[in-house]
């Protein structure tokens, strides 16, 4: 968001790539090559997040853009293993959603201070030569080499977690109710859209405390995206319950009735859990002249459907007997609930997938998660690699598509960094 206050950013995460293994053999003085003794690669580190309550906004991200976590270490001589990554650690505030890029699923919410969630998995490290030893191969003179991770985009999307959301046009009173009723000092000016994120208050009633967020003011057509309103809205999801403020003196030359059917059609038309909510109505300005025939239009109108409290939030008058029907309220509504993941996973590469494509000399290129497998098991100095590359092939029935798009003997062939003419 333009306003200094970023509650939604997209991001690029990468897991660690795992180290090669070690192809080496142990040598003594007057005894070269006495065996195998290459250690397996390490594994990549992972990419983590973590909710920290010191975290208020999503402002940090704007100018890193991509996290990477440690590849791991080559595997050593002497069956020494190479060392795992650094994960990379990612702090983000309490109730942050991560969503994928392309498809828009939720993959965690990220919801209680402290709490870790694993988004993706570093590379497995590939395995010393040592590794590949059998009853009839005692000296393999290869490794194999680590499995590469692919980077991913994510969205962070931050909705604030609170007990009572403040909702109302703007200009009605949020700001000043929640510096009455709280320790919170929002900024606070006679003109619209004087707050511009959601401020946070922790209200106490005796021994009971809740959060209180002052949600910057709607308008007509929020719901549909009108002026901030996607940006505003989203803060009011995780909430308990409604405080709905309602500029009852009408100075600005607004109904005060017309305003508050305004705002619940807008929470209603962006969520249907929002106008279900339990609402609890504050009309402020009350001390203001001329309110006296708009609080009767009102109690006419809405009295019995909604608790209704007449304050001065700028005097402080009225809110200690809102303050206490919140805090009673609350005690009876369920806390609130993390937002569900949905069922998703980051597509792995497929070992059995190929395509073929001639490229601009006339080679047939071959690629895919098979390609890939291979780069990873295959060393080209290796006779026995070789022959375990072209069996592959034949099998997964390579050769088989090569010549029906017409490969013919003599044909360049490319399968990752191998080349060779088809026989």
């Amino acid at each position: 968001m333009k306003n200094g206050f970023t509650d939604k950013v997209r991001i690029t995460i990468k897991a660690g790539d795992g180290g090669d293994g070690m192809n080496s053999f142990k040598a003594y003085k007057g005894k070269p090559a006495c065996g195998p003794d290459g250690g397996d690669g390490g594994d990549g580190g992972d990419v983590c997040f973590v909710a920290d309550k010191n975290m208020h906004d999503l402002l940090s991200f704007r100018y890193t853009a991509k996290y990477l976590a440690g590849d791991g270490g080559r595997g050593g001589s002497n069956l020494c293993s190479g060392k795992r990554g650094d994960d990379m650690v990612i702090k983000v505030p309490c109730g942050t959603l991560i969503r994928d890029m392309d498809t828009g699923k939720i993959i965690a919410d990220v919801y209680e201070d402290g709490e870790t969630v694993k988004i993706l998995t570093g590379g497995r490290g590939g395995k010393g030569n040592v590794r590949f030893t059998t009853a009839r191969r005692h000296a393999p003179d290869f490794a194999q080499k680590g499995v590469k991770t692919q980077p991913h985009t994510v969205i962070l999307e931050m909705k604030v977690i609170a007990d009572v959301g403040l909702v109302g046009f703007p200009n009605v009173g949020k700001s000043t109710l929640l510096s009455k009723v709280s320790a919170a000092k929002p900024k606070i000016a006679d003109y619209h859209f004087t707050t511009l994120s959601p401020n946070l208050g922790v209200v106490r009633y005796y021994d009971e405390t809740f959060i209180a967020a002052d949600i910057p003011g709607l308008i007509e057509g929020a719901s549909e995206g009108a002026g901030l309103g996607h940006d505003f809205l989203r803060h009011i999801e995780r909430t308990r319950m409604i405080c709905h403020v309602v500029d009852i003196s009408g100075v600005e030359g607004r109904d005060p009735l017309e305003d508050f059917r305004i705002i619940n059609e807008e929470l209603a038309s962006y969520s249907e859990k929002l106008a279900a909510l339990p609402q609890v109505v504050a009309l402020n300005k009350c001390d203001i002249y001329g309110a006296e025939e708009n609080l009767k239009k009102f109690r006419k109108k809405y009295g019995k459907k909604y608790p209704i409290f007449e304050l001065s939030a700028i005097q402080g008058k009225g809110t200690e007997e809102l303050v206490k029907a919140l805090a009673e309220k609350l005690q009876t509504l369920p806390p609130a609930e993390r937002i569900p993941a949905d069922e998703f996973a980051f597509e792995e590469a497929d070992n059995t997938q190929f395509e073929i494509f001639r490229d601009e000399v006339g080679a047939y290129v071959v690629v895919g998660g098979l390609v890939d497998m291979l780069c990873r098991n295959v060393v080209l100095n290796n006779p026995e690699s070789m022959n375990y590359f072209q069996r592959v092939l034949k099998l997964r029935g390579v050769f088989k598509e090569l010549e029906k798009l017409g490969c013919r003997a003599g044909d360049t062939v490319v399968v990752g960094e191998v080349e060779f003419e088809y026989v």
